[in-house]
Formats: structure tokens, C-alpha cells, sequence
């Protein structure tokens, strides 16, 4: 039996190994043309941005974890924070020194098994990173190793209903799974008091987009890299005729201004550590 488990908690452990590299792979080749695609990033995150502190003391320490291009790492640094960038693709850390240089620290990091020394930073700022975990509780657990006691973790992440007209949309094309699951409000409150987050403050918000055709949707999803899905798909691009089909199926939720909608459910998570 002890063998039996061994097995699975080793094959385990090998898909979620693969995961994570196919996740640093998309984000990776999406790296040099992430900023053209990132508008929905850069508006949620600016509003993470706005739940910190007002005055930052001096000499404060800030992980930016999922650090991509290194936008809010700059927005940090700014704010008179000395700044550690982490991501798990090297390509994103590239990106992130070319703009910020000297000026921050890089780190190449898995946000499940952070590299980092407990109670390093004043806060951590991470937004639109932490939904590629398959356990939302193992990097909030990390973070709160990692964050000095009293100190601030800031997050965002998807939620279940994300990308809610893509879905639909392409039900009606096929039966493959092409928008990935999110996690409930429950079950991200649940994750919290698994990582013994008790002092929190949550606010889940939809956030719609707005796009002409359905591929400038798809377009922007890959220029950020979040192609990758958790669960298995269909293999291989859609064609023309499957595209036309989806453009149809999407076209029902056209506004009265002539735009395609794509909601996002956002959660912002404020957590005091203790």
C-alpha cells in the first residue's frame, strides 16, 4: 500500500513538475509582446496598487511574485519600496531587468516553494499570478513565510466566472474546454484558512473588457501567455470555419455600443500577516 502511494504522490508530483513548465513556457514566448496585450493586467493591478499604504517607510522591502515584465515592479520601486522581482519564466525576468535594471533585485521562482529566507519583505504585491497555482493555500502559505510579521500580502486572482462569454461561446462551437476553471469565493476562503490567513479583507469585483471580434480576445489571452489550460484539450488550432462558428456564437452578447464584453471576476485580497 505504502508503495502504491508512493507511486501516485510521485506521478503526482511529475505532472504538476510538467504543468508548471508548460505555464513557464506560455508565459515565456509571450514575454516581448506581453505589454501590447496587457491592459487587463495593468487595470487590476493599478487597483491592488491602490490598497497600499499612502506612505511607505523608509527602507521597505517588496516581493513583486508573478513580476511578468516588471510593470509593477517599477510602480514599486516608485513608491520608494526596494523591490525583489520573482517569476517563474526567466524570459519574463528579462523583460523585467531590461525595464527596471539595477534597480530591483530578480529571482527565478516557483510561488508554491519560494526560494527566500523567512520573514525578508514588508509586503507582497502579486496580481493575476497566484490562479496557476493548483493549491491557492500553498503560495499564500509561502508568502506568509516569507512577509515580516504585521507586514501586508496583496493579491489578486480570478474567480469562478471569468471569461463567462468565451465559454458559453465556444460551447456552442464544440465540446473541448477551452477557458480554464477558476476557483470559487468559497473555495478561496477556504484556502485562506488553510495558509492561517485569519486577518483578511476580500472584494470580488467583475471587471469587463471590451473587444470588436473574438479573436482580439483570444489574441490579447495569448499575448499574455494565458493559454495554458489546467485540464486537457483539443490539440491543434481552430480553423477558419470554427473560428467564423465561435465569432457567431460570441456575437449574442454584443452591447448596444457595438463591443463584445469579457468579464473577469476579480478577487482582491488584502491579508495582514501574523
Amino acid at each position: 500500500m505504502t508503495n502504491g502511494m508512493n507511486a501516485v504522490t510521485h506521478g503526482q508530483q511529475e505532472t504538476e513538475l510538467t504543468d508548471k513548465k508548460a505555464i513557464a513556457a506560455a508565459f515565456g514566448r509571450a514575454a516581448k509582446h506581453y505589454d501590447k496585450a496587457a491592459a487587463f493586467q495593468r487595470r487590476v493591478g493599478h487597483r491592488l496598487l491602490d490598497k497600499l499604504p499612502a506612505v511607505t517607510p523608509m527602507g521597505s522591502r517588496a516581493l513583486d511574485l508573478g513580476c511578468g515584465t516588471g510593470y509593477f515592479t517599477e510602480a514599486l520601486i516608485a513608491r520608494g519600496y526596494q523591490v525583489c522581482a520573482a517569476d517563474l519564466s526567466v524570459e519574463m525576468l528579462a523583460q523585467a531587468e531590461l525595464r527596471c535594471g539595477s534597480a530591483a533585485t530578480y529571482l527565478e521562482a516557483d510561488a508554491e516553494a519560494l526560494p527566500i529566507d523567512d520573514n525578508q519583505f514588508d509586503i507582497a504585491f502579486t496580481s493575476l499570478a497566484l490562479q496557476w497555482c493548483g493549491d491557492l493555500s500553498l503560495p499564500l502559505k509561502e508568502l506568509r513565510r516569507v512577509v515580516k510579521p504585521g507586514g501586508l500580502i496583496m493579491f489578486t486572482t480570478l474567480s469562478d466566472g471569468s471569461l463567462h462569454e468565451l465559454s458559453q461561446a465556444w460551447r456552442e462551437v464544440d465540446q473541448y474546454q477551452h477557458v480554464n476553471e477558476f476557483l470559487s469565493p468559497k473555495a478561496i476562503k477556504l484556502a485562506l484558512a488553510q495558509a492561517g490567513c485569519p486577518n483578511h479583507a476580500l472584494e470580488f469585483t467583475p471587471v469587463i473588457m471590451q473587444y470588436n471580434t473574438a479573436v482580439e480576445l483570444m489574441k490579447d489571452l495569448k499575448g499574455i501567455g494565458a493559454t495554458h489550460l489546467q485540464q486537457e484539450r483539443k490539440a491543434g488550432l481552430a480553423g477558419r470555419k470554427t473560428i467564423q462558428a465561435l465569432e457567431r456564437a460570441y456575437d449574442e452578447f454584443r452591447d448596444e455600443n457595438g463591443q463584445l464584453p469579457a468579464t473577469y471576476q476579480v478577487c482582491f485580497g488584502v491579508i495582514i500577516n501574523d
